[in-house]
This record gives C-alpha cells, structure tokens and sequence, in this order.
C-alpha cells in the first residue's frame, strides 16, 4: 500500500484516525495550558505577596514541579488518583478498583506541571511593569480592581507573552506523555496505526508533520498576539 492510500481518507486510509487523534492532541494541550494559566496567576500573586506561608507554598511548588520529571506527575496523577479513589470508594462498601478518565486526568497532571512555568511566566512579567505608572495610579485614587484591569493586567499580558509562547509549546509536546494512559491522542494513533500495519515510520513520520503544522500554526498566531500587543508602543 502506498503512502497516500494509506494515509488517505478511504475504507483502508487511515488520515480521519490521525487528524481525530491530532484533535484529541490539541485539545489536552489546550485544556492543559488553560489550567496551568489560572494557576500559574495565583502562584504568582502568592510569590509576590507579603504573606511568608503564601510565598514558601508557591515557591514548594515550583521548585517540586520543575525538578520532577513530568512523566512521573503524570503517573503520579493517574496510578496514585485511581488508588485514592478505590479506596474512599471501599470506604463506603464498593469493592473492586476504579478509574480515572485518562483526558481529564492527563490535562490536569499537564496544566499542574505547565503552572509551575507559568507561575514564573506571570511572576516576572508583573516585575517588568513601570512602577511609576502604577505608583501615579495609586496617587489619584484608583481602586485596585481598576489598577488591575486598565494597568497592571494589560502590561503584564504583553510582557508576558513571549514566555507563555514557550509554555504553550512544551505543553503541546508533553501532551504526548497522555499516551501512557491509553487515551488515543496523536502518538497512541501512531502506535496503534504502526503495529496495524507494519509501516511505522509512515505513521511516526506523519505525526510529527501535523505535530509540525500545529506548532506553526500557534507561533504564528502568538506573534501576531504580541505585534497587537504592542501597538503604540515605543521602542528603543
């Protein structure tokens, strides 16, 4: 069978399962990147406050979730979160083991791991920030909310998309660590295609082309995120 059979759309062709696959892999990423961004917010107003506990917590969890491999939360995530649950489960006379749903345990595990970088990501964009701007805020009488939401937020946003750009892209990539637990994402597809028929360097070779195009297709869409960003604005 040649290459364009079988990676075509025919009875034989196997091109709907790889773009489904492909789907599946954008959507853990992006659920994964979402859930990291609203913890990544908090871990940075937690660095950034004056409460030691706060601070000592978000540094714990940066430092813990960077320095561990991110295949190990991820088991971690889905073996030790099964075993939790068939035990509170026996707790109230259920027998046997359960489960966890493979997309909602794998996003989660990815946007914990992408929240420690992001954390990082939003902390030092905050940093970045004219002081003065905001200290003449304050001197008028701007309320906080208001603070956030016409200085400090906007500002923050533009410095720190070149970095969320990044993050964006390793969790796209470890979204193919999702595969160990059997949900049919790209790199599953591929595997389960190659051992199909035969011909895995078709299938891997296909994968990391559309791995390929969904990367282009987010750098692009991030520059164009920071050139609108970045009206008006005066450089050096």
């Amino acid at each position: 069978m040649s290459y364009l059979e079988l990676m075509g759309f025919g009875p034989n062709g196997w091109g709907s399962a790889m773009l489904t696959a492909a789907g599946v892999t954008l959507a853990v990423a992006l659920c994964a990147f979402l859930i990291g961004g609203f913890i990544g917010v908090l871990g940075a107003w937690a660095k950034l406050s004056n409460s030691i506990p706060a601070r000592l917590l978000a540094g714990s969890y940066t430092t813990v979730l960077r320095g561990v491999p991110d295949l190990m939360v991820l088991y971690l995530f889905y073996f030790g979160g099964g075993m939790a649950l068939s035990r509170i489960a026996g707790w109230f006379g259920a027998s046997g083991s359960a489960g966890l749903p493979a997309f909602a345990t794998g996003a989660a595990a990815v946007g914990l791991v992408s929240g420690a970088y992001q954390t990082e990501v939003f902390r030092g964009a905050y940093l970045a920030l004219n002081r003065g701007e905001i200290e003449a805020a304050r001197s008028v009488g701007m309320h906080r909310l208001l603070l956030l939401r016409r200085i400090v937020a906007p500002q923050a946003m533009r410095y720190a998309l070149p970095g969320l750009g990044n993050v964006w892209q390793l969790v796209l990539k470890e979204s193919a660590l999702i595969s160990v637990t059997g949900l049919v994402e790209l790199l599953r597809q591929s595997a389960i295609g190659a051992g199909s028929t035969r011909q895995p360097f078709a299938f891997y070779a296909t994968a990391a082309a559309l791995y390929l195009a969904i990367t282009t297709v987010s750098t692009w869409g991030f520059q164009r995120a920071e050139a609108y960003a970045s009206r008006g604005v005066r450089r050096a």
